[in-house]
């Protein structure tokens, strides 16, 4: 029942959420970055000591080397954080089938990755499930998943 409770309420709070998604979570210092992937929940890349809506007390992030791939519950993940849903690139690049990137997603999840604060982090994760690159937003760079060696090894875009 409260599994139904908070799925209603997120639905009820945020009726244009659809699994696919890109979360954007407003951290105190920095934006934090979720793939959704319905009924309330999101999968997302993080330093594996990170406490959910920490803001700055997670400065672990910037040392971390290696990143954990969780399923959680959006409304754990963003705690008391304002999110929303930023789609930024897709007027840039070509959204990858659904069930695609999903699927990946969800074979991904418990798996440790490199991990780097400004080059291969949280939202290069989801953009490259979305949109088959690791981009983020103070850069050009496109790399495309043919010149990618793998589902999770994908290179590091330098801001």
């Amino acid at each position: 029942m409260l599994l139904f409770n908070t799925v209603f309420t997120l639905l009820k709070c945020k009726p244009k959420l659809k699994a696919g998604d890109l979360i954007e979570i407003f951290r105190s210092v920095y934006r934090h970055w979720a793939l959704y992937v319905g009924y309330g929940y999101v999968i997302h890349l993080t330093n594996p000591s990170e406490v959910a809506g920490a803001g700055l007390s997670s400065v672990s992030s910037v040392t971390a080397s290696k990143g954990i791939v969780k399923r959680e519950l959006l409304y754990v993940v963003a705690g008391s954080d304002k999110y929303r849903i930023n789609n930024k690139h897709d007027d840039a690049y070509p959204v990858l089938p659904l069930s695609e990137f999903i699927l990946q997603a969800e074979l991904m999840v418990g798996k440790e990755i490199p991990y780097k604060l400004m080059s291969n982090n949280c939202e290069h994760f989801v953009n490259y499930l979305r949109y088959g690159i690791a981009v983020t937003r103070c850069i050009g760079i496109r790399l495309s998943r043919m010149e990618i060696t793998g589902p999770w090894d994908y290179p590091y875009c330098m801001c």
